[in-house]
């Protein structure tokens, strides 16, 4: 299984960037898809964006696409989540996901492990 932590969250203002990382441990992560999902104050946990296993195909929810860009570096055990310009909506806490197959992780699909979750706040 594949253990995630986060890091890169923090407080920004509307139409800043910042840039998340996922690093991972465990020998099957440079073969398990990988996602982004995040979880605003009060509601449901969301997809943002899923990477395949090789960084070739990615998926991303409309909400962010053209925003937000997901990539891996498998040499280095870590997925990143880059993220401009960001809105008031994207406040939430961010979590990192494995999936259970080489495929990109997209809504719905079963997830293997999850991380702690980075708090990302945007402010005006």
């Amino acid at each position: 299984q594949v253990q995630l932590v986060e890091s890169g969250g923090g407080s920004v203002q509307a139409g800043g960037s910042l840039r998340l990382s996922c690093a991972a441990s465990g020998r099957t992560f440079g073969v398990t898809g990988m996602g982004w999902f995040r979880q605003p104050p009060g509601k449901e946990r969301t997809f943002v964006a899923g990477i395949n296993w090789s960084g070739a195909n990615t998926y991303y929810a409309d909400s962010v696409k053209g925003r937000f860009t997901i990539s891996r570096d498998n040499a280095k055990n870590t997925v990143t989540l880059q993220m401009n310009p960001l809105k008031l909506e994207d406040t939430a806490v961010y979590l990192c996901a494995a999936g259970k197959s080489t495929l990109v992780v997209r809504p719905g699909d079963d997830i293997g492990s999850w991380g702690q979750g980075t708090q990302v706040t945007v402010s005006s």
